[in-house]
């Protein structure tokens, strides 16, 4: 099945302005925080170099067909989309120098960089032309949109009260991530490989062909990271106030 000329312009564009946007708000956030020129520089090159070395990585591996699909063989999409994600992890998790960037950037940056899951209105178009099984394309695009929906009003009020609106925004990021586990399974379940349980009739071959395939190995580990970074960020948050009284008290 060919897709649509218009997906390679939609695709590639939503992933330059993600890696832009990132890199641009790490840099200015770094800059409002304080940190030394050499210091932020450093730190911003390094991110420019694995999100572009990565999406150069995906982008090759996707032209290829590596992650094709086949109905009798396992699928090898898993790889692109879970290593990624924990890599991400383990860096938010163990590295402190991740820790102060996250520190650094506003909660509501965080949560805004996901507008640009909108993209994933194309799944619903695509099903509506018959090229993509509903199945998968109904509750992945349904799902998006209500997430970028949410984005804007969350990402207000943690701007105007980080400590109020904390349930709310760790509720959006399960929310968020929730659709992500809802897309892959169902992606699994109608994709052509050996696990394919649905949709024999209509299979869903565009999500794991170029250009679409960049949204599951690429923009969907980075939006996760964001969440893992959010909710690592409202954890340090609510750590940081309890020692913050107890000084207080101490006075």
């Amino acid at each position: 099945m060919t897709a649509p000329a218009y997906l390679s312009i939609l695709v590639l564009g939503t992933s330059i302005v993600m890696i832009a946007a990132t890199l641009f708000g790490l840099h200015l956030a770094l800059v409002r925080a304080g940190w030394p020129a050499d210091e932020r520089a450093a730190v911003v090159r390094t991110a420019a170099v694995l999100l572009i070395g990565w999406f150069a990585v995906a982008l090759a591996l996707a032209t290829l067909g590596v992650y094709e699909g086949a109905p009798d063989r396992l699928p090898t999409i898993p790889f692109g989309i879970f290593v990624p994600i924990a890599i991400g992890a383990l860096l938010i998790w163990r590295s402190r120098t991740v820790a102060r960037m996250i520190d650094a950037v506003p909660q509501h940056w965080l949560i805004g960089t996901h507008v640009t899951r909108a993209l994933g209105a194309t799944f619903l178009v695509l099903y509506a032309a018959g090229l993509m099984p509903g199945l998968f394309a109904v509750p992945a695009g349904l799902g998006d949109l209500a997430v970028v929906a949410l984005a804007p009003i969350v990402a207000y009020a943690s701007a105007r009260d980080p400590q109020a609106s904390a349930g709310a925004v760790v509720a959006w990021n399960v929310l968020g991530l929730g659709d992500f586990l809802v897309a892959i399974g169902s992606g699994f379940a109608t994709g052509p490989s050996s696990l394919q349980m649905a949709a024999f009739d209509n299979p869903n071959t565009l999500i794991a062909a170029f250009p679409l395939v960049l949204i599951p190995v690429y923009l969907v580990p980075l939006w996760t990271i964001l969440h893992i970074a959010s909710l690592a960020k409202v954890r340090r948050s609510a750590q940081a106030v309890p020692q913050s009284s107890s000084v207080a008290a101490s006075r």
